[in-house]
This record gives C-alpha cells, structure tokens and sequence, in this order.
C-alpha cells in the first residue's frame, strides 16, 4: 500500500501506530518502502513517550506526529526526546542502528538534528488556549489540529459542523498563525482539501488507505452483483 501510494505522487503518507494494531517492525518495513519512492514517511506515534520515540527513529523514521499535547512543556519534552544533545537528550546507540545504515553514515547525530520533521497533534479544548504556546517552541515544525477529538473534548464527537467545534477550530487557526509554524489537518466537515489550503494549511492528508479500498470495493459491488444483493 505505502508503495502504491509513493508511486501515484502522494508527498507523504502517515502510518498511524496510535490506533490499529500497527508496531515498530511493521512500520520499519513501511518506513522501507516509503524511502523507495519519492514519498516521506510521517509516523504517528502511540504517545509522548521518550522510549518509544527514541526506538522509532532508531529504525529510520525522520518524521514523527504526536497525539494530545496539551501544553508547551510536553511539546519541549518531545523535542528533547527526539533530538541528541546539546539540542536535546535522545540516547545514544548511532553506530548499530538502521537510521545510520547501522554505522555508515558517520555524522548521523547531526543528520538527524537537522532533518527531524516534527508534527505536533493540538487535539482539546484546553490545548487550543495554549495552541500558540506550543506551536511556538523551538524545534517544533508544525501543529496538526485534530478536529474530531477536539470536538469530542467538549462532548460533541463527529459533530464536526456543529458551531461550537467550528469555533475551536478557528480559535487554534488563529493561535497557530500567530507563530512561524505550518499548519495542518485531515479534511472534515466545511472544509475540503481545497479550502483547507486556501485558509494556509499546509499540511494535509488527503485520503485514508482503508476508506479508499472500501469505497471501491463498494462501489464494485454495487455495479456488479446480481440483483438484490
């Protein structure tokens, strides 16, 4: 699937590992044939936690999104987990694994600094007041709004047109564009990919693997089966 994707021009493809039952060994394989197109890898990771994101970028990933950071200290705490020192803490183990062609490249360390893309998920009604706050820490790249969840924070879940969501919306809009940050998040109610980039995101997931496939297996169906199926 990330290779058929790759190869139709998509310009980065998200594997979630927070839901699903996605791991790090199936994610390495995907991180694999990611880097055989022209297409970036974005791994959406389970949490904020330092262990795993220090083993998922070990095997390769440079991308990384992160669910539900609620205030500028945890997104100061994801950037020390996936960065070495002196910028952040990351550990230590460069020479044996595969992000370094287990060795090869000699100044992976600094490679790895300067190329980590950063995704940062703004996903409550309390995250947006600080969305500002925490789009504007150093290292991070850019903010993703999670528009179903932080409709769900306010007990309206997949009501994503509902006035009340759209309000958060616009108010973490407003916040993220106050800093240097990019953008983004996944198309919903009111707002089509198009719209989406004509309002300043920049980054947004245009389809979902699974709901591409049910859709035309759907619509196979509903062409081809006999009649009162």
């Amino acid at each position: 699937v990330v290779e058929i994707l790759g190869h139709a021009g998509f310009d980065f493809v998200v594997i979630d590992l927070e839901h699903g039952q996605g791991d790090i060994a199936t994610a390495t394989d995907m991180i694999r044939a990611a880097q055989l197109t022209d297409m970036t890898a974005v791994i959406r990771v389970p949490s904020n936690d330092p262990i795993f994101l220090k083993r998922i970028l070990e095997v390769g990933a440079d991308s990384l999104m992160i669910p539900q950071i609620e205030t500028a200290e945890e997104a100061k705490a994801a950037v020390r987990a996936c960065r070495y020192p002196p910028q952040g803490a990351r550990g230590y183990a460069a020479p044996v694994v595969r992000a370094s062609s287990y060795g090869k490249v000699k100044d992976y360390i600094y490679r790895a600094n300067d190329n980590l893309l950063l995704v940062l998920q703004i996903e409550s009604a309390s995250a947006v007041k600080r969305a500002a706050e925490i789009a504007a820490v150093e290292g991070v790249d850019v903010a993703f709004i999670g528009v179903n969840d932080l409709g769900g924070s306010i007990g309206r879940l997949e009501q994503l047109d509902h006035p009340d969501v759209r309000k958060l919306v616009a108010e973490a809009e407003a916040a993220i564009k106050r800093t240097s940050r990019i953008m983004g998040t996944v198309p919903s109610a009111g707002a089509t990919p198009k719209e989406l980039f004509a309002a300043g995101y920049q980054m947004v997931p245009l389809a979902v693997d699974v709901s591409l496939l049910r859709d035309a297996a759907l619509a196979c169906v509903r062409e081809y089966a006999p009649s009162g199926k």
